[in-house]
């Protein structure tokens, strides 16, 4: 056999690269976080420098954020199968459970505030919101089809996917396909450029590390081990209004839940993605649980392309902690729009990789305080992530046993038994 036939060798295929690429994301984190604390250490001011690859990962956050969302909600829509009163009831357990989060976390963080005291470099200008919340949304509704983008107000781009959305749906035939393969086109092209914009994370992560700690020393790494607990506890309280909720308005028990869906809340922890996971939720609930097919599909299936409540609680919560951190007080009405545009971005962003830190840059923005300190949030977001993920996928758990309702599946009767009929025997021959 000629050499130009030869089979190579699989180890030649991989770049010079392939030992870091290789490595799990969380891993080449950490690895950025011990060189950042080294090179902090090191440098001391003069590593105020090193931030500029956080700024730019930030920055292409910021622009793929709103393309992103903008895709997901149209592709959510036009694959979600929702009709009836089952459908009604769906979306409003789907709000309640998001606006619960999110309150759960604004008062955990309100009443540990775990920023306070880091003294970390106050923006020049604090962020401001003028007039009341209404005058807020309606400053949203967009002028322009354009200028939402350029803005990245998510309220705006949530409408015009909504109305596209809509519009797509009531096509038929060749033209509805159609639009389902160019919306499945560019979500699957955003999400590699997002991937290539991930793999910039871990020298953000070193960088950010190195400037902040140069610059600032160890208080606000202690904030942020106190954010950690913070939204943990904040997860926990989540979790426990799943379970009550469950208890009282449906005939699963909570400790039967948990035992027959264990393998879908490990999925979504180890994965930290619950489209992933979606699968094994919707035959856990099937098989294991024993909830109606319909139920299981509508809550594990359709209700986990809108239902993010871990995702939105996260982001509410870092809101108010980097306000904390940087000596900013957000007042009631701030704290309202956080709520408002964290459950609107959190709309339709299942299927997105790291969604918590695309769509925190438009909550960021919408309360006019500064992304650049998201960078901070990378060095815990790895481990964050798949703490919530963990509670999205509860969460269409939760919707899926109260939507089956109080009263248990019966199994099928099997069928009676027919009697047997003896064969017929023949006459003697004659008689």
């Amino acid at each position: 056999m000629s050499s130009a036939n030869a089979p190579r060798d699989p180890a030649q295929k991989k770049g010079p690269f392939a030992f870091w690429t290789e490595r799990p994301l969380y891993v080449r984190i950490v690895v950025g976080l011990v060189v950042g604390v080294g090179l902090g250490l090191v440098l001391g001011p003069d590593a105020k420098t090193l931030d500029v690859p956080a700024r730019l990962v930030l920055r292409l956050l910021g622009a793929l954020a709103p393309a992103l969302i903008l895709v997901a909600v149209i592709q959510a829509l036009l694959k979600a199968d929702i009709r009836g009163g089952m459908a009604v009831r769906l979306v409003g357990l789907l709000a309640l459970n998001t606006l619960v989060a999110i309150g759960i976390g604004l008062a955990v963080a309100n009443v540990i505030r775990p920023g306070e005291g880091a003294s970390l470099a106050r923006p020049d200008r604090a962020p401001a919101v003028r007039g009341d919340v209404l005058t807020q949304i309606l400053d949203n509704v967009p002028d322009s089809l354009v200028k939402p983008f350029v803005d990245n107000k998510v309220i705006g781009v949530v409408m015009l996917a909504i109305v596209f959305g809509i519009a797509m749906r009531r096509q038929e035939g060749h033209l509805r396909r159609t639009a389902e393969d160019l919306t499945a086109l560019a979500f699957d092209c955003l999400i590699v450029v997002l991937h290539w914009v991930i793999a910039l994370v871990p020298f953000a992560v070193m960088g950010k590390v190195a400037s902040i700690l140069g610059t600032s020393g160890f208080a606000p790494f202690v904030a942020l081990g106190k954010f950690v607990l913070a939204v943990l506890v904040a997860l926990a309280l989540q979790a426990t209004w799943y379970l009550v909720r469950i208890r009282i308005g449906s005939w699963v028990r909570p400790l039967h839940l948990l035992r027959g869906t264990r393998d879908a809340l490990v999925m979504a922890f180890s994965t930290a993605s619950s489209t992933a996971t979606m699968p094994v939720t919707f035959e856990t609930l099937k098989d294991n649980v024993g909830l109606r097919e319909r139920s299981a599909s509508m809550g594990a299936l359709v209700g986990a392309n809108f239902n993010n409540d871990g995702t939105a609680l996260y982001e509410a919560m870092s809101a108010l902690f980097i306000a904390q951190l940087i000596g900013v007080e957000l007042s009631l009405w701030q704290q309202v729009l956080v709520i408002i545009t964290s459950v609107v971005a959190s709309v339709g962003a299942a299927g997105i990789p790291e969604a918590g830190l695309v769509t925190m840059t438009l909550v960021f923005t919408a309360v006019g305080l500064p992304t650049e300190y998201i960078a901070l949030l990378l060095t815990v977001d790895w481990f964050l992530d798949r703490c919530r993920t963990a509670i999205n996928v509860m969460g269409d758990m939760n919707v899926s046993c109260l939507l089956d309702g109080k009263t248990k599946q019966e199994p099928e009767a099997p069928p009676p038994e027919q009697p047997a009929v003896p064969a017929p025997t023949s006459s003697p021959e004659g008689s």
